[in-house]
């Protein structure tokens, strides 16, 4: 999958873990979430071995790795049937519109997947995210997410 400008967007496999691993502290440190680079591999690795629980899309050009998003799967009875979230989306630099183009190629995999709805959260003083997000047509929920760590 191409996206111009010398700009791939692919999937993710294993040899893009390192990477994946550098991104995900930067998106930790912009979001105020501690770095944990094992966490971080941990939370990969399944997702880059195969497809079964969700998927990384990663985007480069010739030499470097400027982004990525990551959908993971989950089911409704709400909407009968295949939903997924879309759990992180990082690129540098910002104001580029990569983040667009991410967000186009998830879609276009969510589409080819039979996935019904996509669910996403941002933190509550990123209006930019949310702005990026309206967008490409997604619309803030009533819903209140919780969340218990086990």
């Amino acid at each position: 999958m191409t996206s111009g400008d010398d700009i791939t967007i692919r999937r993710a496999t294993p040899a893009d873990l390192e990477d994946l691993v550098v991104l995900t502290g930067e998106y930790c440190l912009a979001d105020g979430h501690p770095v944990d680079p094992d966490l971080a591999r941990r939370g990969f690795a399944p997702l880059l071995d195969d497809d079964s629980r969700g998927t990384v899309f990663i985007a480069h050009d010739t030499t470097t790795t400027l982004g990525y998003a990551v959908v993971c799967w989950s089911w409704s009875i709400e909407i009968g049937g295949f939903e997924v979230v879309l759990d992180e989306i990082y690129t540098r630099p910002k104001g580029t519109g990569l983040g667009s183009h991410l967000i186009a190629a998830l879609e276009d995999d969510c589409r080819t997947r039979g996935v019904l709805r996509i669910f996403l959260e941002t933190e509550r003083p990123n209006h930019r995210a949310r702005e990026l997000y309206a967008r490409h047509g997604y619309t803030e929920d009533d819903s209140i997410w919780m969340s218990k760590t086990l």
